[in-house]
Order: C-alpha cells, then structure tokens, then sequence
C-alpha cells in the first residue's frame, strides 16, 4: 500500500486521458483536491464527467501549448501531473511532438514558476533509450539515442524539468513507463487489433514481422507506482522506469485479442515493409525495463505483461460493444 499524504491542491495536465483519468481517480479517492487541465483532443470528456458530478475535480478546458490557458488553474497549487501530450508514437508531423511535447512542458515550468507549486511529475516514455543495447534497460543506460520524435521529445521535456529543479528549488520525478494498457485506452496495438478484427475477423494485418517483444504495464499497476514514485521520493529529482518483469510479443498479443473476440482461424498478414521488422519508422523492436528501483520503494506489480494485455482487450471489448 502507498502511504497516506496530507491533502493537496494538485493540477493534472491531460487529466482527461488515459493514464490521467485514472490517476486523477486514485488522486480524488485518497482526498486531494484536483484540477485537470486538458484541450480534449485525445482526451475523452466522458473520462471527467463522474468526477465533475461527484464533485471530485474541477475541469477546466485548456491547451497546454498556451501559457495564458496554465497560467490560472496553476495559481493554488502544490503539485503538477504534467500528463499532457500528444501520445502517437508514429505520428508523421514533428510539430505536433515539439509544439505539444516540448513547448507544453516548457510552458508548465513557466507557469510554475510565478505559483505555489514547487513539484513536478512527468509522464515520460521507454521510448527515449531507442534501441537500447542492454536490456533489461536501467535508468543510467547511456546513451540515450532515441529514434522517434515522441521519444526525443519526451527527453527534452526531461531534461527541462531537471534544469528548471536545480535552478529554482523545485522537486521533480520522472517515469519512464513502459506500455501502460487497460480500461479508457483508445490507441495502441490491442485497440487497432480489435479495429481491424472487427472490420474483417477473417484476416488481421499485423505491422512488422510479429516478434516485436516489449513489456505491458496494466494501468491500475502504473497508478500505483506513480503514486508511490510521488509519495516516497524525498530528493529533489529522480527518474523512475515504471514497467514490468517480462514481456510479450505482438504475434502472442494477436492470439490474445482474437481469443477474447471468440474468434477461429484468423489468416495473419505480416506488413514487413520497414527494415528490421519493427512496425514503422522510429518503433523501438524490443524493450522491457530494469524496474529495480522502482521496487525499492516498497512498489510491485499485480500484473504481468500477458495479463495486463488480456484485461485490457477485455474492457475494449465491453465498453464498446
């Protein structure tokens, strides 16, 4: 269990999201007062109605790439989720990472600065060691080469955040979380399996060769470990890799999710068309992290990486059939 903390004002960044929305759940349940800020467009407004009506948190329609949108709902508080972001990895336009990944948090720090808040906790990615080398793959691995542009500009943000630590007294955390799955989810390889399956449950187009392997982090795991991270961390900047033990390949992924539909024979059509076999230009083939540190708080997982991919299919599959 994490340990309790005193109330706090606490704004979270694309709050509306995936992982925001149910942080913000664990958050308003353990009695802190939360404001989320979020732009909605790869946020659901249906994540934040239940919390509105239970009077849980405040909702308030912002952009973080516009520092006037932070600048108010910032004012009070003690701590900052910086969750906002645009998510697709393989999204084609390098602005859109830059202007919304880069910028967004650069704008959050200002906006720290002239508030109350003196923590920050950032939702990075596994994504910016690249292809790393060493696998299971530690926090100190260098260097970090990235091959994505969500994945360098994941560590621009870090490297913001560390800067804006030393310089101005704050306290922040990164997570470097694996592939976080579960309920609300909306993108990823198990949402565009179930797509595709739907539209043709004969066949299913699989990107790459199907031995991508990488770990899966069911979300109510990687809650709790952002939770943990937070309340258990006493210096003042710290980078947790936030996954778990094993991992699982995309081909097994497939059997899972035809599995769960109750579907037979599938044909499935390998796309093969990038070199190495990953599934597109700037996708890390194989990644699992070295989550010692992490479990040195005191945090493990409920969830293996198969598990978590099955529970996720599972919530997809009921919540929009």
């Amino acid at each position: 269990m994490v340990q309790a903390m005193r109330s706090r004002n606490v704004l979270v960044t694309g709050g509306a999201g995936f992982i925001g929305s149910h942080l913000v759940e664990t958050l308003a349940s353990e009695g802190h007062r939360v404001t989320i800020l979020d732009n909605f467009s790869s946020g659901s407004r249906e994540n934040t109605l239940g919390f509105e009506a239970a009077g849980k948190a405040r909702v308030v329609k912002g952009d973080v790439t516009h520092l006037m949108d932070l600048e108010g709902p910032i004012q009070d508080c003690d701590a900052v989720f910086h969750f906002a972001a645009n998510p697709e990895v393989r999204l084609g336009d390098p602005t859109v990472h830059f202007e919304t990944n880069v910028r967004g948090t650069f704008n959050v720090l200002e906006a720290m600065r002239s508030s109350s808040a003196k923590e920050i906790v950032f939702a990075s990615s596994s994504t910016v060691y690249g292809d790393a080398a060493l696998i299971p793959t530690p926090e100190s691995y260098s260097p970090m080469r990235p091959i994505s542009v969500y994945g360098a500009a994941k560590l621009s943000s870090e490297a913001l955040i560390s800067a804006r630590c030393e310089s101005y007294d704050l306290k922040g955390i990164i997570l470097r979380y694996a592939n976080v799955v579960g309920p609300r989810l909306s993108h990823g390889v198990i949402h565009d399996f179930i797509e595709k399956l739907r539209a043709n449950p004969r066949e299913l187009e699989i990107l790459g060769d199907g031995s991508q392997r990488k770990s899966y982090l069911f979300v109510k795991d990687a809650i709790d470990a952002t939770m943990t991270c937070w309340t258990r961390t006493r210096s003042n900047f710290e980078v947790y890799n936030v996954g778990s033990d094993d991992d699982i390949d995309v081909r097994s992924i497939a059997d899972i999710v035809a599995e769960e539909m109750g579907l037979r024979e599938v044909a499935y059509r390998f796309a093969e068309g990038v070199k190495g076999g990953t599934g597109w230009v700037g996708d890390v083939k194989f990644m699992r992290l070295d989550i010692n540190k992490l479990k040195s708080l005191g945090w493990s997982q409920r969830h293996g990486s198969r598990d978590a991919v099955r529970l996720s299919c599972r919530s997809m599959i009921t919540r929009t059939s």
